[in-house]
């Protein structure tokens, strides 16, 4: 597996990220992000997965702690107030499409690096962009991998998690237990 870098992911990189899923991973392109911890957090992801189907999510939260954090602001009802404020904050709805623009623009780019062709999901981003707010993971994973300031709701979900890495690696790659 190959990074944008050119870098291979490491055998610890692929253990550490089936240890946060509990599965082996799938169509790993490169490590999107890493935790301050040094493990892997996002995991950029081929948008065509083994065996054909199409995978929109280019960024793939892996971290279990951000994760079920991220959950926890979902069950909040969240989603539903940052989807209220695009129909009523024009900026905040112009850079939201942005980053729709930006997601698929990565994505096209794994793709063209992986040689895929993946026609089914053109112009569908992930997380409801760029008109909804239906998963928080996908914006935060954005945010992650791609920079604050791309994702503007990805930054807010990424303020509100607080530090989910203070507690150490939330995995033992070579033991594929929880960590910290």
């Amino acid at each position: 597996m190959s990074t944008g870098s050119g870098q291979v992911v490491s055998p610890t990189d692929e253990a550490a990220i089936a240890a946060q899923l509990g599965r082996a991973p799938r169509a790993i392109h490169e490590v999107g992000h890493r935790c301050p911890c040094g493990q892997p957090d996002v995991a950029t992801t081929e948008p065509r997965l083994p065996g054909g189907t199409p995978f929109p999510t280019t960024y793939y939260l892996t971290c279990p702690r951000a994760a079920s954090r991220i959950g926890t602001l979902e069950a909040s009802g969240l989603m539903k107030q940052m989807q209220d404020r695009l129909g009523t904050d024009p900026d905040l709805a112009a850079a939201y499409r942005a980053a729709h623009e930006r997601y698929l623009a990565a994505r096209a780019e794994v793709a063209r690096e992986a040689g895929q062709d993946v026609p089914e999901i053109a112009g569908i981003s992930a997380g409801g962009m760029p008109d909804r707010v239906k998963c928080l993971h996908v914006l935060a994973g954005q945010a992650l991998a791609q920079g604050r300031g791309v994702n503007p709701l990805g930054d807010e979900v990424l303020d509100l998690l607080g530090a989910w890495w203070a507690a150490g690696p939330c995995v033992n790659p070579g033991q594929g237990t929880p960590g910290g």
